[in-house]
């Protein structure tokens, strides 16, 4: 009971009264004294964690709720947050106002208090205990928090930034937006969204985001951010949660996933997206047509058709939308209907609906530079000047292309000049251009003039300083201007890239060791060669006559752990084809797939032509096994390669004597039928076990039937030299 008594004293001392009673001061000056008893140096007053009602006292003076708040406010400096919430429920409920009692308190002590607690990382603690027992007392736990414990939350903020702990922090936000924190002053937002989206974690970035009123600002950044990552799914999520949180559709959103969509290389999923949208009875706007379109700009059909939709939906289509269509039509090799395309865009610009940009020449320069229609692109340029608008460095570059990929290397240089001049600086790509030029045509000193003067110099100064007169282009005799490029001295920064010494390690043609010394020479500018320049390197290796050489640098890729792709491979087999090996050849092949590696359509042409006589069983099964291989990877097979197999195996006779050569090679022509003729020389000729030979001929013409049956025959053939004679042949033939 005394033990009681004194926790209780220490917790809730009477107030002193201002005056003491008379029978107080009597017992004080009496003689007769209780004998106090010794404090113990061990004992420590304690603060009870439970404290009885203070409702009980009576709160008749200032004097005695000054002391009660300055209690409250040591227990909140000592971090005692549950002592002091009990406190100030029991000041509530004796019938104080509370906006009275916070007016009390010592902010610096409560700011005192929180801070310790952060900084010994109980921060989950105390938010735990202030957010649900502080709005019980009808405060706001804001009022709770001075600048310094703001700055302190903060700090605790970005700390969990910066450890990457995404949930804890996510949870904080949620915390603090649900009772008006600003937030947004405490970590940057799009630090936030980083650390989710590079934590892969869609659900962390949607509950952050939720947490502004501009969340469909952000909603559409962590779609954009996932795609930039190829997180196509996720994007998707994130895509998703913003349609439900939103209550009208949000354009830029659907925009934003159709792009992603494109960024991740699965524009089909971006079709289901609009159709969703048109089955709402919504009309997109033209940004998310324009981003659909450009999105599926590789199928020209799907582009032309949303185009045509447009006008059906009231969309009037602008002139993105006509790039777009130029863009699809380059990428389809559908020239005409682009020069179309260019025509109507001029005749709605003269009517003042449209108005062509740089972009559009950019485009249709494009289309004539793979088409090699390189007068034509000129005959643009003057309607570009014309118009008055100033081509980039992609505009220049397309149109050095078209005048390059043509073979027309001077006006390539003519028009690089007029670049430089119109003060228009050129990108690493302008420079490639005219190096693959020079090497395309064969030019190959030239090639190397060039780079080296741009190269060791750091800048370009003249075109001219390094060319042989014999390759100076006077260009009166063609009807251009006869400027020799002598007034060319602007500075142009050159800093060659991969790509760059790849070129210039094809214009080695066959000296290996100059192309090594310039793989070599990528390190000096910080590049790394890539899987094209280990191909031409395989490549120039073999076609010097090094065998050897070649398939060394190949397993050299493998032990620097670089995986060979599918060009290396094909360059290697290549190699061993040209060097009539064909056992290497397809051993090279069976590689390929070891390393799960896949073939393309030249990989195969190449393997095919790895025989050119065909005199055992088993290899006509490894060359069949290969048709069969390039069938179900979905490509169609050679119908001369499969026309010489089926000739000098099966039937020798045709090609020794040349007779019937011809009526075999007038009767499988289609695709169709030599696919069917495949099926039946492999179906019994792969498998070496099989012991029923019977045949199926029907569907085959009387050439392909006979063929089928010489291959039958010439199997039989064999196994009968093997010691197997025991065969029965019945036929039964009917030819209409």
């Amino acid at each position: 009971m005394r033990d009681a008594l004194s926790i209780l004293a220490s917790v809730t001392p009477l107030p002193p009264s201002a005056t003491p009673s008379a029978d107080y001061r009597r017992r004080r000056h009496s003689t007769t004294t209780t004998p106090r008893p010794k404090p113990n140096p061990k004992h420590k007053p304690q603060f009870s964690t439970t404290y009885p009602p203070l409702s009980s006292f009576r709160w008749d003076n200032h004097q005695s709720l000054t002391y009660h708040s300055e209690l409250a406010s040591k227990l909140a400096k000592d971090g005692r947050f549950v002592d002091f919430l009990m406190i100030a429920e029991s000041v509530v409920a004796s019938g104080v106002k509370m906006a009275e009692f916070l007016a009390l308190l010592d902010s610096e002590n409560i700011a005192s208090g929180i801070v310790t607690v952060l900084r010994e990382g109980n921060l989950s603690g105390v938010l735990e205990m202030l957010f649900s027992g502080v709005p019980k007392l009808g405060v706001e736990p804001a009022m709770l928090f001075n600048e310094v414990t703001m700055e302190s939350l903060k700090g605790e903020c970005r700390r969990l930034l910066r450890c990457g702990e995404i949930e804890p922090l996510v949870s904080l936000m949620d915390t603090l937006a649900g009772f008006q924190f600003p937030i947004k002053e405490f970590v940057e937002p799009s630090h936030v969204i980083k650390l989710c989206i590079s934590k892969r974690d869609p659900t962390a970035a949607i509950r952050y985001a939720q947490n502004f009123p501009h969340a469909e600002v952000l909603f559409c950044s962590i779609i954009l951010e996932f795609g930039k990552k190829r997180d196509l799914a996720s994007a998707l999520k994130a895509f998703d949660a913003s349609t439900q949180n939103m209550s009208s559709p949000n354009m830029h959103a659907y925009r934003t996933i159709i792009d992603v969509c494109g960024l991740c290389g699965d524009y089909l999923k971006s079709r289901p997206i609009y159709e969703e949208l048109c089955a709402g009875n919504i009309t997109p706007n033209i940004y998310v047509l324009n981003s659909l379109m450009n999105v599926n700009s590789r199928d020209l059909n799907y582009v032309l058709g949303i185009y045509k939709e447009m006008e059906k939906l009231g969309v009037t289509a602008d002139i993105t939308s006509h790039n777009i269509l130029l863009k699809s039509c380059c990428l389809a090799s559908k020239v005409k209907l682009a020069q179309d395309i260019y025509e109507e865009i001029r005749d709605l610009e003269s009517k003042g609906a449209l108005k062509l940009d740089v972009f559009t020449y950019s485009t249709i320069f494009k289309v004539f530079a793979d088409a090699k229609k390189w007068e034509k692109a000129l005959e643009i340029k003057e309607d570009m000047v014309s118009s008055g608008i100033t081509p980039n460095k992609v505009t220049w570059s397309s149109l050095i292309s078209a005048c390059a990929s043509a073979g027309h290397v001077e006006q390539a240089l003519v028009l690089f000049d007029e670049m430089l001049q119109a003060g228009c600086q050129p990108n690493s790509q302008c420079f490639n251009i005219l190096l693959h030029a020079c090497v395309e045509a064969c030019q190959y000193d030239r090639a190397f003039r060039l780079f080296e003067s741009w190269k060791d110099r750091g800048f370009q100064k003249s075109l001219t300083d390094k060319l042989n007169s014999a390759h100076k282009f006077v260009a009166v005799n063609q009807g251009y201007s006869s400027r020799v490029y002598d007034h060319l001295t602007a500075k142009v920064p050159f800093t060659p890239t991969t790509a760059t010494y790849n070129i210039m390690m094809k214009a080695c043609g066959t000296d290996y060791l100059r192309a090594k010394a310039l793989m070599d020479e990528m390190k000096t500018f910080g590049l790394s060669p890539n899987h094209i320049s280990w191909s031409i390197l395989i490549d120039i290796c073999g076609s010097s006559g090094s065998l050897r050489g070649a398939l060394q640098i190949l397993s050299f890729m493998h032990e620097s752990g670089i995986q060979p792709d599918v060009i290396a491979y094909t360059t290697a087999i290549k190699i061993c084809v040209q060097h009539k090996n064909p056992k290497l050849a397809f051993m090279l092949f069976g590689e390929m797939k070891k390393y799960q590696i896949k073939p393309n359509m030249v990989t195969y042409d190449t393997i095919l032509k790895a025989r050119s006589v065909y005199g055992s069983l088993q290899e006509v099964q490894q060359c069949l096994e290969v048709y069969q291989h390039m069938r179900k990877a979905g490509y169609k097979p050679n119908d001369y390669y499969l026309k010489q197999l089926i000739e000098e195996w099966c039937e020798g006779v045709i090609q020794n004597e040349h007779q019937n050569k011809g009526q075999f090679a007038s009767n499988i022509t289609d695709f169709g039928r030599q696919s069917l003729l495949l099926e039946k020389v492999a179906e019994h000729l792969h498998d070496n076990n099989a012991e029923s030979l019977s045949i199926d001929l029907r569907g085959l013409t009387k050439v392909e039937a006979r063929i089928v049956v010489l291959a039958v025959l010439r199997r039989i053939k064999e196994k009968c030299t093997k010691g197997d004679n025991s065969f029965i042949i019945y036929t039964h033939c009917r030819f209409c």
